[in-house]
């Protein structure tokens, strides 16, 4: 149901995505986040296309976070300024965070190879349905989505939404 995958780049890391539909304590969790009860990024699976596009916000977190040079105050609100593509950091929470009102949640966790991971406890905090991370399609916002990275029709003919949207985060520093 979860997705645990090792940073090329950074083989000590471990990326952990965990996908929740029918959620019923969005505020709370965004409240023990925000406290440091949850350590990971909660994001709004409707701006998501694939897991593949978690997995390169969180490596250009980590990136940034071991050379310093971080955008946000921590490593889990870097992931969700990387999905975004604009440099606008309350415009990216605002898109890619949860809200109270959401019903579904993707949490993303980072953590060394050493050190164990819990995520029982954290699975026994979200009041929703676990669904598997590929399924995260299911709940995309695919017209939201264009609009927000303006993908044009032309683009789609020659590459997925998917490669846009990567493309996009991956070039905003490019000025």
């Amino acid at each position: 149901m979860h997705l645990t995958q090792e940073l090329e780049l950074f083989p000590e890391y471990t990326v952990t995505q965990l996908l929740f539909k029918d959620v019923k304590n969005a505020t709370e969790l965004r409240k023990m986040a925000v406290n440091g009860e949850i350590k990971g990024a909660l994001i709004n699976p409707s701006m998501v296309v694939d897991a593949f596009q978690i997995l390169v916000a969180a490596n250009k977190a980590v990136h940034l976070h071991k050379n310093g040079k971080m955008k946000t105050r921590s490593l889990y609100s870097e992931i969700i300024f990387n999905l975004s593509p604009t440099n606008n950091i309350s415009e990216a929470f605002k898109r890619f965070g949860i809200s109270d009102s959401d019903s579904a949640v993707h949490i993303v966790l980072i953590h060394n190879k050493d050190e164990t991971l819990n995520i029982e406890d954290i699975i026994g905090k979200v009041d929703g349905q676990q669904m598997a991370v590929d399924r995260v399609s299911d709940l995309t916002d695919v017209a939201k989505i264009k609009k927000l990275y303006k993908v044009a029709p032309q683009e789609e003919k020659c590459g997925s939404l998917l490669d846009a949207v990567v493309c996009r985060m991956a070039t905003k520093d490019v000025a």
